[in-house]
């Protein structure tokens, strides 16, 4: 099984940077790390040149103009390159322990899909942890979930029993085998703005017949702290995800069939872009 983990980045260089040493130390590296990148000035991208040069695992910079949040294209963009059978969602502000792949690996079923945990970190611990001190404890300062920093498999078992839990859905910490998401085309790309696509998603899975394995105490990250837009008042999207679950819809109509020929010739590893003399 080779794993590929889809990266979304925005205009924080400095965060990715440890997000992708996070993923290039793992005690299991993935096939591949697709940076999905949602219209970033240039300096992730001379990021990105800059680490390829000895990257470990295949690396992939996908960008797209910047015309406002455009989540679900990006990712979409990034499941239809992947190479891997199994594709990690992770957002480019969570830094992964480094077990998260190997635990990834350990909890993916045929016909279930994965909802991973996060540890929230104020804006003191992110300024550290930016300036590269270690993930934090259990007893650390400056956390909040700190449940989420124990890694315990034993349990993590017994949290994983399948389920359709609706709860708690994001796609910072998630993960499908590929082509669950392409039979249920990816990510609406009708739902632009804040939040919310990832909800539509998991219940489309649902009514494919997918089920949810809850990932606690296992496949660990931190989330690096950055104000939020969460309370959108009269989110146009949650039109979007009620229409979803009153017509039991399994599809998209804008989703991530649309890139597949874009990516039918794999797109550039960076490491070797960086290893042609300039």
């Amino acid at each position: 099984m080779r794993i590929s983990v889809a990266v979304i980045t925005y205009n924080w260089p400095t965060a990715l940077a440890r997000v992708l040493r996070a993923l290039a130390a793992q005690s299991e590296l993935p096939h591949e790390v697709i940076v999905t990148d949602d219209g970033s000035q240039p300096a992730t991208r001379e990021l990105l040149e800059r680490i390829a040069a000895d990257y470990p695992v295949r690396l992939v910079h996908l960008w797209q103009p910047d015309d406002g949040a455009r989540m679900s294209r990006a990712r979409n963009r990034a499941i239809a390159a992947a190479q891997g059978d199994y594709v990690i969602l992770l957002d480019g502000d969570m830094v992964a322990e480094r077990h998260f792949v190997a635990d990834h690996r350990a909890f993916a079923r045929r016909g279930c899909f994965v909802q991973g945990s996060r540890v929230l970190t104020d804006a003191a611990l992110t300024r550290r942890l930016l300036e590269g001190v270690a993930l934090p404890g259990f007893f650390g300062r400056g956390i909040e979930r700190r449940r989420h920093t124990l890694r315990l498999p034993w349990l993590a078992r017994w949290y994983a029993r399948p389920g359709t839990k609706q709860r708690g859905i994001k796609s910072c910490n998630m993960a499908f085998w590929r082509d669950d998401l392409l039979r249920l085309n990816g990510f609406n790309e009708a739902m632009t703005g804040w939040g919310r696509e990832d909800t539509e998603l998991a219940l489309r899975a649902f009514h494919a017949g997918l089920l949810r394995r809850e990932l606690r105490f296992s496949a660990l990250a931190t989330h690096l702290y950055h104000p939020t837009r969460k309370h959108v008042v009269d989110n146009p999207n949650d039109r979007i995800v009620d229409e979803t679950r009153t017509y039991r819809l399994l599809r998209c109509e804008r989703g991530v069939e649309q890139h597949l020929g874009e990516f039918a010739d794999p797109p550039p590893d960076l490491r070797a872009l960086a290893a042609q003399p300039s």
